[in-house]
């Protein structure tokens, strides 16, 4: 794989990064991102976490510190990225819609914790989610694994959103699906620009939901505050 090391490229990079631009919809991943268990990745980033510590001077004998590299390890291959590896999708097993519900289905308030791809430093944040059946229903669960999947690894809220839908349309055999995120971004809250108060809204409409009255009626019932 050539590298290109220009001052143009790393200009460029910087730029994608700090405008927090997404390059692709599908997660960019190595052909051989899997050829080396999770141990062995766990064991590969403890040293690299070591180094990152040590460079800045940490001292790594102190009994607050001397766990970190492992802990932060552990967390990225079994937590916060445990999202990239596909044997961790969820099995979303759909089901006839025996009952004949025609009408839109709303999962909202999904939370979503995820990792932005640019600086590796949280999103926050809600999403709401919507399908009309075309004869398969998929159980409410499941809609948040789907979810929390796709939002377990280096993400961008769009391509987020955008493979949210894609796959519940894949389940579900339909284009009637639809997803919107409103989340919060560390990477503009705590660093840069610092705004602690501004978050970021996506949408993606598919099927049906690109028809105003439909997706007019989405939006409303995300809208609604239940008390419960």
């Amino acid at each position: 794989m050539k590298i290109d090391n220009s001052v143009e490229n790393f200009d460029n990079n910087d730029t994608i990064g700090e405008n927090h631009i997404a390059t692709s919809h599908d997660t960019p991943l190595r052909p051989d991102a899997f050829s080396i268990s999770d141990k062995e990745k766990i064991e590969s980033i403890k040293k690299d976490v070591t180094n990152i510590m040590n460079t800045l001077g940490l001292d790594l004998t102190d009994d607050s510190l001397k766990g970190t590299p492992n802990r932060v390890a552990k967390m990225f291959v079994n937590e916060i990225f445990g999202g990239l590896h596909p044997d961790k999708k969820p099995n979303a097993s759909t089901f006839d819609n025996k009952y004949q519900y025609g009408e839109m289905l709303v999962e909202k308030n999904i939370t979503v914790y995820s990792t932005c791809e640019h600086h590796l430093l949280p999103i926050v944040g809600r999403a709401h989610v919507a399908y009309i059946s075309n004869g398969n229903v998929v159980g409410l669960s499941k809609m948040n694994r789907i979810v929390d999947y796709y939002a377990k690894r280096p993400q961008v809220q769009e391509r987020l959103t955008i493979q949210i839908v894609k796959e519940l349309q894949d389940v579900l055999g339909t284009e009637d699906v639809a997803c919107v995120i409103d989340a919060k971004h560390l990477c503009v809250n705590s660093r840069g620009i610092r705004d602690i108060e501004s978050s970021t809204v996506t949408s993606e409409f598919g099927g049906a939901f690109k028809n105003k009255e439909t997706k007019r009626e989405f939006l409303d019932y995300i809208k609604l505050e239940t008390k419960f």
